[in-house]
């Protein structure tokens, strides 16, 4: 597998980029940061979040965590505490990763395909 994260190069991402790559809603993320002291995202001077792709690929594993693997909030901390403790946090979200990433381009790709399509008999 590739060294390269599934997340695309950038060096920061709003809330509302994370929102679009993640599938999740911004008070969903807001209420993660509270929940889990792995997922810290930096704010800019105006007091925005500020994602980096590390936090993004935190989000998503989070997400696969609570909702594909079915881990309480509690359970997901501690599963996330010790992926950190064992070193695994580093480097194995990527493998769980890339199919939800890749799921969130498809379906950004599929809204434009929406948007560029001209409807029936124009």
């Amino acid at each position: 597998m590739s060294d390269q994260p599934p997340v695309a190069k950038k060096i920061y991402y709003s809330i509302g980029e994370v929102c679009d790559l993640s599938g999740l809603k911004a008070h969903v993320l807001r209420y993660w940061e509270t929940q889990f002291d792995v997922l810290k995202p930096t704010k800019n001077r105006a007091g925005n979040r500020v994602y980096r792709s590390r936090d993004v690929e935190v989000v998503l594993l989070v997400k696969h965590l609570l909702y594909d693997d079915k881990y309480t909030i509690e359970g997901a901390n501690l599963k996330l505490i010790e992926m950190r403790r064992g070193g695994e946090l580093k480097g194995s979200g990527r493998d769980v990763l890339a199919g939800d990433f890749l799921s969130g381009i498809k379906r950004e790709l599929e809204e434009l395909r929406d948007v560029m399509t001209l409807p029936a008999g124009a």
